[in-house]
């Protein structure tokens, strides 16, 4: 992959990150085909250069073709980059299972814990893709909106497998003066600093909308990232990712950034709108949602205490009012802060 010219990279996915980074690549000097699945994408990709769906307001290089045909992206790649919703990933997976070559290292950028199997994305794409070596596999993850990326905001991620080989080989692909990657070979660790993250933002956003301060929203990252860490932990992760990049920093800017669909789901039912409500409105994915159902029922099943965590499905899924969750969660038996249990 040395070469620009020559490398064949896909990227399937053409939501607002996955064309964020398409075109990443895109400018760099690849040649990208990027799958969409809505038809009305593809021709406004086509036609106007530009995603006025998922990422408007940004030209896209005339490097990248957006195409319907899942096979034409997926088939003999060098690389396929796999940026779909996380309820979609196993479905995603599958039709792709007999398309994507032995050779192709296969990343995804997707953030979230399947429904019933508890599955990381990367994981999901292990169960669906089986004839490709858990060496060939990595995620990217890290503090990075992708209306940023795509204006070429100075940003930093992290590209972990369990192959440094590989780890390095979608570093050198991704990396450019304003996307900066690292590597680690810790997969679950990254990967559920993203995903949980987002179970947290949707706490933060509840806070804006309930009007309460900036204290409060210290003590919820804080705290957030202790649970984030302990379950992170108990599944074999190393502690250290949760100080880094996937951890604490994409921690931060969910939970604060007014850009995030996690946070803004959160505000909006702190300021009384229902989850149905809330999601009728919205196009895009919350990520969210989905994985606080995922990190109860996995937390539970492994005996981890993740208070906030639970408040938040109970929130989302059982109509526990905010107000009340947040009188759980100050009022619980009082402990030491570096009781890890």
């Amino acid at each position: 992959m040395e070469n620009l010219m020559d490398a064949r990279i896909g990227v399937v996915g053409g939501g607002s990150w996955g064309t964020a980074l398409a075109n990443l690549l895109a400018v760099k000097g690849y040649s990208i085909d990027l799958w969409v699945y809505e038809p009305e994408v593809r021709e406004s990709i086509e036609a106007r250069r530009e995603n006025e769906w998922f990422l408007p307001g940004v030209t896209l290089s005339d490097n990248l073709s957006a195409t319907n045909d899942l096979e034409r992206v997926a088939a003999d790649r060098d690389l396929l980059l796999v940026v779909v919703p996380s309820h979609v990933m196993r479905e995603t997976g599958q039709k792709m299972a007999g398309m994507v070559a032995d050779k192709t290292t296969v990343v995804t950028a997707s953030k979230g814990i399947e429904n019933g199997t508890h599955l990381t994305m990367s994981g999901v794409l292990a169960d669906t893709l089986t004839g490709i070596r858990p060496d060939r596999l990595a995620v990217l993850s890290g503090p990075s909106f992708a209306k940023e990326v795509a204006r070429l905001v100075p940003t930093a991620v992290t590209a972990a497998s369990p192959s440094p080989e590989t780890a390095r080989k979608v570093q050198q692909a991704f990396a450019t003066p304003a996307f900066r990657v690292y590597t680690s070979e810790d997969v679950i660790g990254v990967e559920l600093g993203g995903a949980v993250k987002n179970v947290i933002a949707i706490a933060a956003g509840i806070i804006d909308g309930l009007g309460l301060g900036l204290n409060t929203r210290a003590a919820l990252i804080t705290r957030g990232l202790t649970e984030i860490r302990r379950l992170g932990v108990k599944m074999g992760a190393n502690p250290r990712s949760f100080t880094g990049l996937a951890g604490i920093g994409d921690l931060i800017l969910t939970c604060t950034g007014d850009i995030s669909r996690n946070h803004t789901v959160g505000r909006k039912i702190g300021e009384g709108m229902t989850l149905t409500e809330i999601l009728a409105d919205m196009r895009m994915v919350a990520e969210g949602v989905k994985t606080a159902k995922s990190v109860y029922n996995l937390s539970r099943k492994l005996g981890v205490e993740m208070p906030i965590s639970h408040e938040i499905y109970h929130v989302l899924y059982d109509e526990v009012s905010p107000a009340e969750a947040l009188k759980r969660l100050m009022t619980r038996d009082l402990k030491d802060e570096l009781d890890e249990r």
